[in-house]
């Protein structure tokens, strides 16, 4: 039997029971987060863009910040039958595609991605058990919901098994 595939595009989350296969392109300042509760086999996926929702009442594009969307990825995986208590994370991309030395650190968004995932998934006791971040190109993140593999693969980079 072959596994479904479905794509995340920026400020969208999918969740997907075992088997099935999870994929983000595009990651440059996103970061693809894949969440995963190895007892359940159940995964999900979100492609954020900004760490914070300056409008929180606004939950129809809740997916684009980490704020937002990973409590809302983690409260529809619950929904699947996912728990909470055992989920991991694996995180990639965050990256620094611009240079911007010298520039005010409030433009360097990958950055600010990093920090704002990491600090909520620890507040969520969530722990990152992989990941991929930072640096200056583009991922694309594919994750494998039968063991929780995750491959980022990048133009002229090795692969990458997390």
């Amino acid at each position: 039997m072959e596994d479904r595939v479905i794509r995340v595009r920026m400020a969208e989350f999918a969740i997907i029971n075992s088997p099935g296969i999870l994929t983000t392109i595009g990651l440059g300042s996103c970061i693809g987060i894949a969440l995963y509760d190895k007892i359940h086999k159940i995964g999900g996926l979100i492609h954020i863009m900004l760490p914070k929702n300056k409008r929180e009442k606004e939950r129809k594009k809740a997916a684009k910040y980490a704020d937002t969307g990973i409590p809302l990825l983690v409260e529809e995986m619950k929904r699947e039958g996912a728990s909470d208590y055992n989920l991991i994370a694996k995180i990639a991309g965050g990256a620094n595609m611009f240079n911007t030395a010298g520039v005010d650190s409030h433009m360097k968004v990958g950055k600010r991605n990093i920090a704002s995932v990491k600090r909520i998934l620890d507040t969520m006791r969530i722990k990152v058990q992989g990941e991929e971040v930072g640096k200056n190109y583009g991922r694309t993140m594919k994750f494998f919901t039968d063991d929780g593999k995750v491959l980022i693969t990048s133009y002229k980079h090795d692969d990458i098994i997390l």
